[in-house]
């Protein structure tokens, strides 16, 4: 197991992602000044984004439709808590994105391979709900 976020495993076996990304904002209030640079003031936390990338190897998984279960725990709209499979907790997340593109197909259609990128955004106000 790589990670999960909620009950969805991702692993070489579902929807193994080959980067991961994230990217953490801070707040500042700023005040003009007369003469001078604006006065700035620490806020609070700002965004806290994950973005996963991966490929999905039709030779590796047993349900090309995998990710119609990260669309199922998206259309929730609860956060998720975010574990990586060393035991890290991120958190609670919220999927707000969730790409894909099939490609290198078979003649009826099917796809060898399966590109997706997800977004995640941290929601403490769900914290509790999600790691409970």
């Amino acid at each position: 197991m790589m990670m999960t976020w909620g009950t969805f495993v991702f692993s070489l076996s579902t929807a193994a992602y080959g980067e991961l990304q994230r990217q953490m904002t801070w707040r500042h209030a700023s005040s003009e000044r007369v003469g001078a640079r604006a006065a700035r003031q620490y806020v609070g936390p700002g965004d806290d984004t994950i973005s996963l990338q991966g490929t999905i190897a039709g030779e590796l998984v047993s349900d090309l439709q995998v990710l119609d279960k990260l669309r199922e725990l998206g259309d929730q709209g609860k956060p998720q808590a975010l574990v990586e499979g060393t035991g890290r907790v991120y958190g609670a997340y919220l999927l707000t994105s969730l790409s894909e593109t099939r490609r290198e197909l078979f003649n009826d259609g099917t796809p060898r391979l399966i590109d997706f990128q997800m977004q995640l955004e941290r929601d403490d106000d769900g914290a509790s709900e999600a790691i409970a």
